[in-house]
């Protein structure tokens, strides 16, 4: 039995605790790849008890090494327009952010990160990075920013302007970790550090994110979340099954119109040859 307390429960519970900043820490600085420092937790929805919420996120302002101050969104959430949510994050982020007669140079700079426990999109990847270019349709160049812009946006490139997005696929790890941000992937994915582990916070999450340290409270609620993760897990396996045999019937229906024996029909479908009579 595993010890230590899945980081999606963690991110809604404990991280937000100011104590416990340098877990969160340690992992967005092994991801942006610069040293992160949480000055605040913004308004967050991680604070909802069920997995049936549009939203399982907590909104952090942070501190990069330029002193720049960045909104990161982590989320981890079971939702099938989950890419559409991620829009309506950053963007909601934009809005409640923004003072009346405040510049538009003065938006703040949005990076989403996403931790996703289900299978989004198609790629062989389990870390995936988005930011907006702008590509001529003539010249095929790309845009990019003048001087003056450069200085009143302090950088020199537009993709630092806009928000960018990260997408973590964790259950599509392959449990080998090559650098230390693998090594926050695989505790992401299977609840363990392994001897020997050298990213940044990860040892602090291992001594605090332990079943051990929570209250009978933490506990009884901790385990309330994982009965609601299984069955919602057992929820979408069930309709993707009873959705691939109503794509095999419906497979069998045309076969069999259009003359093909009923072994042959089994043999395509992978449907018994009871099943099939039964159509």
């Amino acid at each position: 039995m595993k010890n230590t307390i899945r980081f999606d429960w963690a991110i809604k519970r404990l991280l937000r605790n100011k104590a416990n900043f340098g877990i969160l820490e340690g992992f967005l600085s092994e991801l942006l790849g610069e040293d992160i420092k949480i000055e605040s937790i913004l308004d967050s929805e991680s604070n909802k008890q069920s997995l049936d919420n549009k939203a399982n996120r907590v909104d952090l302002l942070v501190q990069n090494t330029k002193g720049e101050l960045i909104i990161i969104e982590v989320q981890s959430d079971f939702m099938r327009d989950y890419l559409m949510c991620m829009i309506f994050g950053t963007s909601k982020l934009v809005i409640d952010n923004m003072d009346a007669g405040m510049l538009y140079s003065k938006v703040k700079k949005i990076i989403s990160v996403n931790i996703v426990y289900f299978d989004l999109g198609h790629g062989e990847d389990y870390i995936y990075h988005g930011a907006t270019n702008f590509i001529g349709l003539n010249k095929n160049d790309q845009l990019h920013l003048s001087k003056q812009e450069q200085l009143m946006y302090h950088t020199d490139k537009i993709a630092k302007i806009y928000p960018e997005y990260y997408i973590i696929k964790v259950n599509q790890f392959d449990n080998i970790a090559k650098n230390t941000l693998d090594e926050w992937i695989n505790f992401l994915k299977n609840e363990e550090v392994k001897e020997g582990s050298h990213a940044k916070g990860l040892n602090e999450a291992k001594e605090k994110l332990t079943l051990l340290k929570l209250s009978d409270e933490e506990r009884k609620d901790y385990d309330r979340y994982i009965a609601n993760w299984r069955d919602n897990e057992s929820a979408l396996l069930s309709n993707f099954e009873a959705g691939e045999l109503k794509k095999q019937k419906e497979i069998a229906r045309k076969a069999l119109a259009k003359g093909l024996s009923i072994k042959d029909v089994a043999d395509l479908t992978g449907l018994s040859e009871e099943e099939i009579r039964e159509i």
